[in-house]
């Protein structure tokens, strides 16, 4: 028979028969429930006990807390990051990125680094040079991680550690330096020889950390005394551009002038060419003429003679008169005739005849010519 049939005994809460039609008594019930799952005692009329908890719930709840304290050995490692793995504080691995697993705590622990991220210090302080200046630096230093055993295990604080070094190592670089260096030309090596030394001491110290750039911002005198050190700065960089105009006039000027030296070798040397060749065509002519001479002397010495008297008159303006002896006195306009002759050319013979030319007793043409020159 069905619980839920009419019948004596049927009430699967144990409250006995139905009484009426009305409902069951909840806090009765609860009670029930209550002392069934925390194993207390009972509120029933008949004073019984109530049943413990079952064994195989209890196993669950252990078997669940155990899979709980498993799963927190889970840890996940990113691609930019390392992690160390520490058994009661002892070194046991170093994973990678991806997911790993380790034994829960408090046996294992994990410790994550980023050793690809670049890290910064900055520091700023007057310092003292070697010619006893003193100088305001600011200068940043930029490192990553490059062991991260050694930068878990071996120093404390890595990052206060390079601050400190950083410290340190630009004191005894700018100590080493004279100031007019260091606030001019410099600047570059300065950074150069700190990180040189700050990487030294890092290795030395064993932090795993890599020094990747030091670049120094800032390099000048004391607020005090900046008016003086402009006006320094100032003259030098005059004197350095007057310097290199000077180098750009000599530059400008050398070249032209080895130019027109060279020039005046190549015309001395062309123009020995040429006496030589000059040289050697007369002795070359005398010779052949010397030859001709010999053969027929009468010939050859007028035939030179001809020659230079051509040369000799060739370039003179020349007036030949014909005329028989005794003839009058003749008036030539001479300039006029030279002046004609010169625009034909400046060897041309004028022939004048007695015919052409007048005579000292026509005064009628002498007339006329005396008028044609004073008109003109």
């Amino acid at each position: 028979m069905a619980w839920n049939e009419p019948g004596p005994g049927r009430d699967p809460w144990n409250q006995g028969p139905k009484r009426g039609d009305g409902p069951p008594d909840l806090d009765e019930m609860l009670k029930r429930l209550k002392s069934r799952l925390g194993g207390g005692r009972g509120g029933n009329g008949g004073g019984k006990t109530g049943t413990p908890l079952p064994g195989g719930l209890i196993g669950l709840v252990v078997v669940a807390l155990v899979l709980l304290w498993a799963a927190s050995g889970f840890y996940v490692v990113d691609e930019q990051e390392q992690a160390v793995v520490l058994r009661f504080g002892q070194h046991v691995a170093t994973t990678d990125a991806g997911l790993h697993w380790r034994m829960p705590w408090p046996i294992e622990a994990e410790e994550i680094v980023n050793v690809t991220g670049v890290r910064a210090t900055r520091d700023r302080a007057t310092m003292l040079t070697q010619d006893e200046n003193i100088v305001d630096l600011e200068l940043t230093v930029q490192y990553r991680v490059s062991d991260v055993n050694a930068f878990v295990f071996n120093v404390a604080d890595p990052d206060l550690t390079i601050r400190q070094v950083t410290k340190s190592s630009v004191r005894e670089v700018v100590g080493q330096s004279r100031m007019d260096f260091i606030l001019t030309e410099g600047r570059e090596e300065i950074a150069d020889r700190t990180k040189l030394l700050l990487q030294e001491r890092m290795e030395e110290y064993g932090t795993g950390l890599f020094v990747t750039e030091v670049n120094l911002q800032q390099a000048q005198p004391p607020e005090p005394v900046q008016a003086a050190f402009a006006d320094a700065i100032k003259a030098r960089e005059d004197q350095q551009r007057l310097k290199n105009e000077a180098e750009a006039y000599a530059n400008d000027r050398l070249p032209r002038a080895r130019g027109a030296a060279a020039r005046q070798v190549e015309e001395a040397n062309a123009y020995r060419e040429q006496v030589v060749a000059k040289a050697q065509g007369d002795a070359s002519r005398f010779t052949q003429l010397l030859a001709e001479y010999r053969e027929a002397p009468k010939v050859t010495r007028e035939r030179l003679y001809l020659d230079a008297m051509g040369e000799v008159y060739g370039n003179n303006n020349k007036i030949l008169i014909d005329v028989d002896k005794g003839s009058p006195l003749l008036y030539l306009p001479l300039d006029q005739l030279m002046r004609r002759s010169g625009s034909g050319g400046s060897s041309t013979e004028t022939l004048v005849s007695p015919q052409t030319m007048p005579r000292s007793g026509s005064g009628s043409e002498l007339d006329n010519l005396r008028s044609r020159e004073r008109g003109r």
